[in-house]
């Protein structure tokens, strides 16, 4: 788009920013008859991923489950992180290894819980979040 087409589309924005709502609709039925076109599929639309956006936002969570699936083959070094991350004493933390799939700490915030993966997956245990 050429700068002048860009300034012609920018007049054209404020110049329609200017209307009243009623000279908005008139605006809308002449274009749509114009060009044989309806704004209503478009605005449906629209409303539909507000109200997708909306339910996403809505569903985010913030406070998760951090839970163990599987240790891996390097259970000793899973041990020792998993002690460190949890406080737990090493005959909990065995008991805990040896149960697996187990939640290791729940209602964490999401800073915590991808930390917490992260170390644990750094040593080979497989986690998820939930």
């Amino acid at each position: 788009m050429t700068t002048t087409a860009k300034k012609s589309v920018e007049t054209l924005v404020d110049e329609i920013g200017n209307l009243t709502v009623l000279e908005l609709s008139e605006l809308v039925k002449a274009l749509q008859d114009k060009f044989g076109v309806s704004a209503a599929a478009p605005v449906q639309v629209m409303a539909q991923a507000g109200a997708d956006a909306g339910a996403a936002k809505a569903e985010e969570k913030s406070e998760f489950t951090v839970i163990m699936t599987s240790c891996g083959d390097k259970k000793i070094q899973v041990l020792k992180v998993l002690r460190e991350l949890t406080g737990l004493g090493l005959k909990e933390a065995k008991d805990m290894i040896d149960n697996l799939p187990k939640d290791i700490k729940e209602n964490v915030s999401k800073e915590e819980a991808q930390n917490m993966k992260s170390k644990l997956e750094e040593v080979g245990a497989a986690i998820e979040l939930k």
